[in-house]
């Protein structure tokens, strides 16, 4: 017996339910990824910071500098720089929780480290660079 006729729903998006956000981020960041790739370096090499951190958003915020303007870029999501450094500034990361975010912390030259921000929330993504 065919599973899919004991359970259709399954394959079919309800009506409801709508496509994750992360999708249109993750076309965005195809898109921006040698811009995002150049500011990062740009980051560590100046010694600004060991850890870049990029902000994602559909929304204003006030967290890091603008780099990429979905209005301007006509793109769904806009990115800001920012840093380790200012993440425990802000008290977004608890100065006890430095050590154990440095700790999982990905390659910065092979991956960006994303602070994505949606109405439901906001998480950390590590996004693996492009190859060109």
């Amino acid at each position: 017996m065919d599973p899919n006729k004991l359970y259709p729903q399954q394959n079919q998006p309800s009506e409801n339910q709508k496509e994750s956000p992360l999708k249109s981020l993750e076309a965005d960041l195809r898109f921006y990824n040698d811009s995002i790739k150049e500011v990062a370096i740009e980051v560590m090499v100046e010694s600004i910071s060991a850890y870049p951190i990029f902000v994602a958003h559909q929304h204003q915020v006030s967290l890091g500098e603008p780099i990429l303007d979905k209005d301007e870029l006509n793109m769904n999501w806009s990115i800001h720089a920012s840093t380790l450094e200012e993440f425990v500034e802000r008290g977004i990361i608890q100065p006890n929780k430095k050590e154990l975010f440095i700790k999982n912390y990905k390659q910065a030259h092979d991956f960006m480290c994303l602070f994505v921000i949606v109405p439901e929330g906001a998480n950390f993504v590590f996004f693996p660079y492009i190859s060109r």
